[in-house]
This record gives structure tokens, C-alpha cells and sequence, in this order.
């Protein structure tokens, strides 16, 4: 837990799921920018008595400190709605002073105050101005918060395009403020979604098993999202034979292309996708509908990993885990996955893991599961076979 200290006063954080081994904090200096700014540190304080939205609020810091003026989150993360909830209640806030959207709802339909946390997904940001931008108006406070390495030219013109005139503040303790004005007849008088170009959809190239040739679907900030990401086709070129009605999971589904292509290799299987993105399970529903027979099983959930999964109910968990949150390299994530992987796994169940050569992941399986096997390797990437064993401990 650490303490966020603001002009409102100071605030105990903490990211989601708490893990007090865990050194990264639940705020950093572009919070804490753009509340002095808004309380009127370095100008004017700004007026908000309307309809506040704050968008990417990375683990709540912004709506638990503004939670007195009703705000409306909208968040593509499961871990961040959790992370709010959770400092709400340590701060003693009512829960029902932030109305919780995710970026699959419809945004709302006036917006007086727009308070933006600049995401690391460029996409992301464009096709969230973009639905957000009908409910702008002339008078609308519209302000971008980011690190000065997360804020490119490319973030401005974003602004400018669907928005208005922007302009950015100085950098105070390596963090920025981006100031961008509604422009009559640009947003909220028009419907700024006709030119939303997401999400994307592309065709696979040929050889790579049954997904050849097949459409995929990604909503904006999916990973690789013009094209399959390497490790993944790395993968899929390895995928394990599955017969007969086992449940298989398709760990940090991305756009689904994994899953999808585990249940048109076994029609009789059930297919569960789980990502802790909404923009990623809307992605990989997508992308299996358009794929997979009418009649071929599988669920899609909005979790932390399988945390929300019964043990002992999988028999094949493919995972291709990210090893960053937000800048910030960790294999935090990774290790979740793995443990809820290894509780979720019949006794002889296995999980398949990609990734990078250089991130040791079969040291961690080999702690978890007692062994660990490499499947096959490329001087970039490795795929492992970790299986649960019979014992009471699964090892």
C-alpha cells in the first residue's frame, strides 16, 4: 500500500490484486499533475459541477480522489475496476459515487469535464475520442494526463483531429498535461463515430493449421492489431492435439486467434477465453463467431486470470503471457497466470506456455508445477509443457 498524496488531501492506494511483495505504486506524477491542476495550483481551479468522465484511470488514483464530484470511470481493465472499488472502500468512500463503465458501454451522452490518462495503446485512445467525442461540447474541459514518454506527437494529433486545437503544459516531475479545445462542428455536433476506423479486421495468411485464411477481429488496443504477433504464430504452428470433450482455456486471449484455432482443431472440445481487457473478449468473440461452427462451445470472460475458475475443472490451459503492465516491465502477471493455470488443471492436466527466451519462464514453472518441458524452441521464443501431477499438491 503507499499513500498519494494530492491539494485534496492524501489517499491510500494500492494496485489490484494487493500484493505487498509487489514495488510498483498505484499512482504516479501525471496523477497527481493533473489533480493540482484541476484544483487550481498553477490557474484557475476548474468547475466540476457537470458531468465529469475520467477515461483510463490506471488503478482508480483519479476517481477515488475526485469521487465527491460523481465521476464516471470508463476502463478497458478488469484489474483497474477492481483496484477502484477497493480504494474507494479504503478511503471511505461509497462505491456508488463512481459510476463504473467499461469501454464496450455506451459513454454518456454529455460530458462537461473529459480527464483523459493517456493509455500506452495509441488505438485505444483514437477510438475512445472517437465515441466519446458526440457527447463534447463548445464549453467541455477536455484534459490529457500521461508521462512525458507516453505523450508522442502522434497523441496530439489525435487530439486535434477528432477533438479540437491542442496544446500541452510544461513537464513537472516528468509528467505532462495535454489541453485540447472542443471546436464547434469538429466534436459532439457531428457523429464522430462514422470515421471511427475500429475495430479491424484482417485475413490470416496461409500455413498456419486451421486458422489459414480464416478472419480475425480486434477492437482497438489489442496487441498486433493489423497482424499476428510472432510469438503467437509461433504457437499456433505448435499447437497440442486435443480430442474428445476436454475444456480448454485460452489464457490472455488477445483477439482469440489461439482458442479459436484449439476448437476448429476439436469441434467436440469447449473453448473458455479469458482476458482481463474487455476490448480483448469482445475481440476474441468476434473473432471465434466468425470462425467456429454454430454449435461449438465456449465462454468468454472478463477476469483476473483464472482466479473466478473452479479447480480442477481444465484439461489444456495455451498461454502467451505479457510480461508488462501499463511501462512498467513485470512478471508479475505471468505468475498469476501460471499459479491459477496450475489450480484450475485436472491432475494431468497441462499448460502450454510461449514466450521470449530471455524471461526464464520455465524456472518458475518448474517451482509450480515440479517439472517443465520444452516443447520447441526458435532463437526468439520457446513454447513449454508444464503438467499437474496426481499428488494431492498436483506435482
Amino acid at each position: 500500500m503507499n499513500r498519494f498524496p494530492t491539494s485534496r488531501g492524501e489517499y491510500e492506494l494500492t494496485r489490484y490484486p494487493e500484493d505487498p511483495r509487489d514495488p510498483l505504486r498505484a499512482w504516479d506524477a501525471a496523477d497527481a499533475y493533473l489533480l493540482n491542476h484541476l484544483d487550481g495550483t498553477d490557474q484557475p481551479a476548474v468547475d466540476l459541477s457537470g458531468t465529469v468522465v475520467v477515461v483510463g484511470d490506471r488503478w482508480g488514483a483519479l476517481a477515488t480522489a475526485l469521487a465527491e464530484h460523481r465521476p464516471v470511470q470508463i476502463t478497458d481493465s478488469f484489474l483497474a475496476r477492481q483496484a477502484t472499488l477497493a480504494n474507494l472502500a479504503r478511503n471511505g468512500v461509497d462505491l456508488t459515487a463512481v459510476q463504473l463503465l467499461t469501454t464496450r458501454d455506451t459513454p454518456p451522452e454529455r460530458v462537461d469535464v473529459l480527464l483523459i490518462r493517456v493509455p500506452k495503446s495509441l488505438a485505444l485512445l483514437e477510438d475512445q475520442l472517437h465515441r466519446l467525442a458526440p457527447a463534447v461540447h463548445e464549453g467541455t474541459v477536455v484534459i490529457g494526463t500521461g508521462m512525458v514518454k507516453e505523450i508522442h506527437t502522434s497523441t496530439l494529433r489525435l487530439f486535434e483531429r477528432i477533438i479540437g486545437p491542442t496544446r500541452t503544459s510544461l513537464a513537472v516531475k516528468k509528467a505532462r498535461l495535454i489541453f485540447c479545445t472542443p471546436e464547434p462542428g469538429l466534436s459532439g455536433t457531428r457523429d464522430a463515430s462514422a470515421a471511427n476506423p475500429w475495430p479491424h479486421t484482417y485475413t490470416l495468411p496461409e500455413g498456419i493449421g486451421p486458422l489459414s485464411g480464416r478472419t480475425v477481429t480486434n477492437h482497438a488496443g489489442i496487441f498486433c492489431a493489423d497482424r499476428l504477433d510472432i510469438g503467437t504464430r509461433f504457437l499456433l504452428e505448435h499447437l497440442p492435439s486435443s480430442r474428445g470433450r476436454q475444456h480448454i482455456v485460452d489464457l490472455g486471449c488477445g483477439n482469440g486467434v489461439v482458442g479459436t484455432a484449439a476448437a476448429l482443431a476439436n469441434p467436440e472440445a469447449e473453448v473458455t477465453f479469458v482476458d482481463e481487457s474487455y476490448q480483448a473478449v469482445a475481440s476474441a468473440e468476434a473473432t471465434f463467431r466468425a470462425n467456429a461452427a454454430p454449435d461449438t462451445k465456449a465462454r468468454f470472460l472478463v477476469g483476473d486470470g483464472l482466479a473466478a475458475m473452479a479447480p480442477g475443472t481444465v484439461d489444456l490451459v495455451l498461454n502467451n503471457p505479457p510480461f508488462h503492465s501499463h511501462q512498467a516491465t513485470t512478471d508479475a502477471t505471468a505468475w498469476r497466470m501460471f499459479t491459477g493455470a496450475r489450480a484450475a488443471l485436472r491432475p494431468g492436466g497441462e499448460l502450454w506456455v510461449v514466450g521470449n527466451r530471455h524471461l526464464g519462464y520455465h524456472l518458475k514453472l518448474r517451482r509450480l508445477f515440479g517439472t517443465c518441458e520444452v516443447v520447441v524452441g526458435s532463437p526468439k521464443f520457446v513454447i513449454l509443457r508444464a503438467v499437474k501431477g496426481p499428488g494431492p499438491g498436483g506435482r
